[in-house]
């Protein structure tokens, strides 16, 4: 069975950093991207970064760039977020998803979209607050 297991949200103040990771289990891809996305109380749920599991290239939505980083590792089948410079307009659910179809950079410079994976994990909660 495919698992993804999302960590490392929690309160952070404004300008503070968190790194958010996703363990995978149950699969080995060969190929495909794993994904994060957010979804703020009240709005849609937005991709962030994107990273191919077949050459570990990170790939960025314009509200990422600069002070998110996505990685990976791929010896513990782990996908990190590296949140930087958080502001209070960051809070929300993070979620990762991963699915061996899906291509980073099929339509640049949009990410793929969240109906493109099929697989989720159940998503981390950051807040961020004075």
């Amino acid at each position: 069975e495919v698992q993804l297991q999302a960590s490392g949200g929690g309160l952070v103040q404004p300008g503070g950093s968190l790194r958010l990771a996703c363990a995978a289990s149950g699969f080995t891809f060969d190929d495909g991207a794993i994904g994060w996305f957010r979804q703020a109380p009240g709005k849609e749920r937005e991709g962030l970064a994107c990273i191919s599991v077949l050459d570990e290239v990170p790939y960025y939505a314009n509200a990422a760039k600069g002070r998110f980083r996505i990685s990976s590792d791929n010896a513990e089948n782990t996908v990190y977020l590296q949140l930087d410079s958080l502001k209070p307009d960051d809070t929300a659910v993070y979620y990762c998803a991963a699915d061996p179809t899906v291509i980073c950079a099929l339509t640049p410079p949009e990410l793929p979209g969240e109906r493109e994976y099929h697989y989720w994990g159940q998503g981390t909660l950051v807040t961020v607050s004075s």
